[in-house]
């Protein structure tokens, strides 16, 4: 019954046959589309969407589906920079979880859907008119002002782009008041005519903007001429035939209309027709009784209603647990970061749902309501997950009259009608839904928000009562309605800095990777390694707060890194493949990669080349702080929040010595959520290698040379260690880094990557194997690497386990930056060893082979020799 084509039958050929509409244009548009008639003076046939969930029941994954991939072709046309600086706008009232789901679908665009509803407060920042609609002002109410100012592409949002008329008076109205470059147009189906088209494009040069259209299916319809006479003839000879079969129980103004539902399974096979808003039925004894009227009287208590009037009884309701604070919708504008919230409290909120469900229900409708879409589609689509073995369908209501027409080549097949109960502004009327009656479902959940839980909800003719009659199972959910409130702009974290990105900082490609640290370039942070460390112990200052001086390599040093790098890039290339196919795997199948800078941003961008090269993804990857001792940057952390949803989020780190920074990011993550609220971020760190065997997602456990470890800002886009420093970066700035433009002559970042990943090819196979190997394996943590740090540090009397750092890459740090002790090697280590026996001979530091070692080589800082010592908090160890 619910779908576009049924049984063959498709659910616009009872209009097509009998007014000689059609549809022309792609073979999407059927199946996409049925065909309906409503009363109106201007437009008599109705499109009806399959996919939008307003007059037709639909999967919720199917609805939403639709509008998110709308959304990421938006953001494909405009590219990723454009695509950032995108304001989504969509139609109320059947476009508004459209909208949101492009807006979704782009990532980063805030958004706003006009609105029929005044609120009181809020200033009107816009509206315009919809010429074909039954009710046609439209409100833009957003709580900032500023969302719609800037030059940033604006995308409008429909279900249908017909004449383009609603869409020039949009744009004329905000153009004159916001002006902007760039709109895109976005609609499930793009019905213009030529001449239409050609309207567009004339308003774009008259008022010297670009616009683009993307739509789902496109074609054209063909009326025949007095299509809308015979269409008001036909709607009307239904409702003479429907008035001639029903009684009319009020002189109110109403719209009856002859519907016989087929009968469904259990159902008995009883008809019935609709008048005056209720759905009225032949009892067995030949008598006929409001069915929604029965329903009432069979459930309410005694004496529950005064004499005056009568309500309907309480239904079952949910309490969502709605994240206080949270729109419910676009009303006034919902932010990526709003959408984070929801996202993070959707399951617990289905988790409520399916508890509530009966234990024996197989079907059920979530109903939204009226411009409330995207909250009730979004708890729908999450339901459809938990509910196992559920058939979920959602659908809304709606203010849009239509006639029903019980035949399998019509779109709306029943509709139930009930008064309007949220006191709207054009004063009470008539609402509908469409196809509910007759579909068999075992409930319904009726979602509103708090303005519309009224006392016309809850009486004898409003819609509680009129889905009772239909469902043995009727719950309500309400969802607070969001008022802006005059404390809401200063409640809000100062606005975050846009990640910084290539050339502007760094050497690498901007789309390679962003940046979430301040510049601190210009600033003086260098100090010889010992002015460093009598610095920290003199004055307990952390190793964060300084720089050491840049190492630059000899030429024999720089021989031995591209030798080092022409033995492994093979090496390095399988090893990227495999923890990228584990991530998408197991963690998230279009993931965040969010990169512990420096170290693990190679490999960040690494992982993004591989996603690319085999799967033909472009991920987001980005670069974050974390000081041993001070955390992971809590700044960066809600700007990724904001921006994506922190379950994507896959941090990204070089390789693993003993597995500090691992514990690290743990406890970093659980004061965060703590102290902000956001949950969802994964402490699970992926790493090239690790020899530490701290992680579960890695591509080896192998200790090997991985040659971005040999350098330190040359082989990392130029970029220095992080700076943690309190007179530099204040409680709302990212950490800080310095761009070593000076050093470009002997960068080696992006060669470093390029001779990576001209290796992808050859290791395909291999990085096949691999991940099959380690998603089968068993890979649970050992943390031998920290209890092999543990014996080192007291066989040598250190007696501190932060003075031992196991490993290739941790060893070369030591050489690099730190007052080495000696340095313990494998007996038997190869070239992987070259640089730091090399290293090592330059600064006097003995190495000593050991014939029992779980690393290639482990370095040891100086336990009595303190300037170079740091422990666990990034000061200074007194030994």
């Amino acid at each position: 019954m619910n779908n576009a084509v049924n049984n063959g039958v498709w659910s616009g050929s009872w209009v097509a046959e009998r007014l000689g509409v059609q549809l022309v244009g792609d073979d999407e548009l059927t199946r996409m589309l049925g065909l309906a008639l409503r009363r109106n003076p201007k437009r008599a046939h109705l499109l009806v969407s399959n996919v939008l969930g307003k007059h037709v029941p639909q999967s919720p994954s199917v609805v939403y589906g639709a509008g998110f991939a709308l959304g990421r072709r938006v953001r494909d046309l405009l590219g990723a920079d454009e695509a950032a600086r995108a304001v989504v706008l969509g139609y109320a009232e059947t476009a508004t979880g459209l909208g949101h789901s492009v807006a979704d679908g782009i990532g980063l665009a805030p958004y706003l859907h006009s609105t029929r509803r005044p609120v009181a407060g809020v200033a009107r920042a816009g509206g315009f008119e919809e010429s074909h609609s039954h009710a046609t002002s439209h409100l833009l109410l957003p709580e900032d002002p500023a969302l719609l100012v800037g030059d940033g592409p604006l995308v409008l949002v429909d279900d249908e782009f017909s004449t383009g008329n609603t869409v020039l008076n949009t744009i004329r109205d905000l153009h004159e008041r916001y002006p902007r470059r760039r709109y895109v147009v976005v609609a499930l189906v793009d019905m213009r005519s030529a001449a239409d088209a050609g309207r567009l494009e004339e308003f774009a040069r008259e008022i010297g903007a670009r616009v683009d259209l993307v739509a789902a299916a496109s074609g054209t319809v063909r009326l025949p001429e007095g299509v809308l006479e015979k269409g008001q003839a036909l709607v009307a000879r239904y409702e003479e035939e429907s008035a001639e079969g029903g009684s009319r129980s009020s002189a109110a103004p109403s719209w009856p209309v002859a519907q016989f539902p087929a009968p469904l399974e259990g159902d008995g096979g009883a008809a019935g027709f609709e008048t005056n808003g209720r759905t009225t039925s032949l009892g067995a004894r030949g008598c006929v009784e409001s069915a929604a009227t029965a329903a009432w009287a069979r459930q309410a208590p005694t004496g529950s209603h005064s004499d005056d009037k009568l309500t309907a009884p309480h239904p079952a309701r949910i309490d969502l647990h709605w994240p206080p604070g949270l729109p419910d919708g676009g009303r006034h504008g919902f932010t990526p970061a709003h959408r984070t919230r929801l996202e993070n409290a959707l399951p617990a909120m289905a988790a409520r749902l399916a508890e509530a469900l009966p234990a024996d229900t197989r079907s059920v409708l979530v109903l939204g309501f009226e411009e409330l879409m995207y909250a009730p589609l979004q708890l729908a689509r999450e339901l459809e997950q938990v509910a196992g073995g559920v058939e979920v369908r959602f659908s809304t209501t709606t203010r849009s009259p239509v006639l029903a027409v019980d035949d399998p080549g019509y779109a709306i097949r029943t509709r139930l009608v009930f008064p309007a109960h949220d006191d709207p502004a054009d004063g009470p009327g008539e609402r509908y839904a469409y196809n509910v009656a007759g579909a068999g479902f075992d409930a319904v959940i009726a979602v509103v928000d708090s303005v519309a839980d009224t006392p016309e909800l809850h009486a004898p003719e409003g819609l509680l009562a009129q889905l009772a009659a239909h469902t043995p199972h009727v719950m309500l959910a309400v969802v607070p309605s969001y008022v802006p409130g005059p404390l809401a702009i200063p409640e809000r974290h100062p606005m975050l800095p846009e990640p910084l990105r290539g050339p502007a900082f760094s050497s690498y490609a901007p789309e390679e990777v962003g940046w979430l640290l301040q510049d601190l370039s210009d600033v003086t942070l260098e100090a010889p390694t010992e002015e460093r460390e009598e610095a920290i112990q003199s004055g307990g200052a952390h190793y964060a707060e300084s720089l050491p001086v840049e190492y630059q390599p000899s030429e024999q040093y720089q021989a031995l890194f591209h030798a080092a790098l022409e033995e492994s890039a093979a090496r390095l290339a399988q090893a990227a493949g495999a923890v990228t196919e584990l991530v998408l795997a197991e963690r998230s199948p279009r993931p965040v990669l969010v990169s512990l800078a420096r170290a693990g941003t190679p490999v960040g961008i690494l992982m993004r080349r591989w996603a690319q090269f085999r799967h033909g993804l472009e991920l987001p990857h980005y670069a974050v702080s974390i000081v041993r001792g001070r955390g992971i940057d809590a700044n960066a952390l809600r700007w990724l929040a904001a921006h994506h949803d922190p379950r994507d989020v896959v941090f990204v780190d070089g390789w693993t010595g003993k597995g500090a920074i691992t514990r690290e990011l743990a406890v970093a993550l659980a004061e965060f959520e703590k102290s902000d609220g956001i949950t969802g971020f994964d402490p699970e760190i992926a790493v090239l290698a690790d020899p530490g065997s701290c992680v579960r997602t890695y591509g080896t456990r192998d200790d090997y040379l991985i040659p971005s470890a040999c350098l330190n800002s040359t082989v990392s886009g130029l970029i220095s260690r992080t700076v943690l420093r309190a007179d530099l970066v204040g409680p709302h700035d990212y950490h800080g880094a310095k761009f070593y433009r000076e050093l470009a002559g002997t960068d080696v970042s992006v060669a470093f990557l390029d001779a990576v990943s001209a290796r992808f090819p050859e290791v395909v196979d291999a990085v096949d194997a691999t991940a099959k190997e380690l998603l089968s394996g068993d890979r649970t943590p050992t943390w031998e690497g920290w209890a092999a740090v543990e014996r080192i540090s007291e066989e040598y009397g250190i007696h501190d386990v932060n003075l031992v750092k196991p490993g290739v890459g941790e060893t070369t740090r030591v050489l690099l930056r730190r007052v080495p002790w000696k340095i313990l090697a494998r007996a038997g280590a190869g070239a992987d060893l070259d640089h730091v026996r090399l290293l090592a001979e330059q600064r006097g530091v003995p190495v000593e082979e050991v014939a029992e070692l779980p690393y290639t080589c482990v370095g040891l800082i100086h336990p009595k020799y303190t300037r170079g010592a740091t422990g666990a908090d990034g000061k200074a160890v007194n030994l």
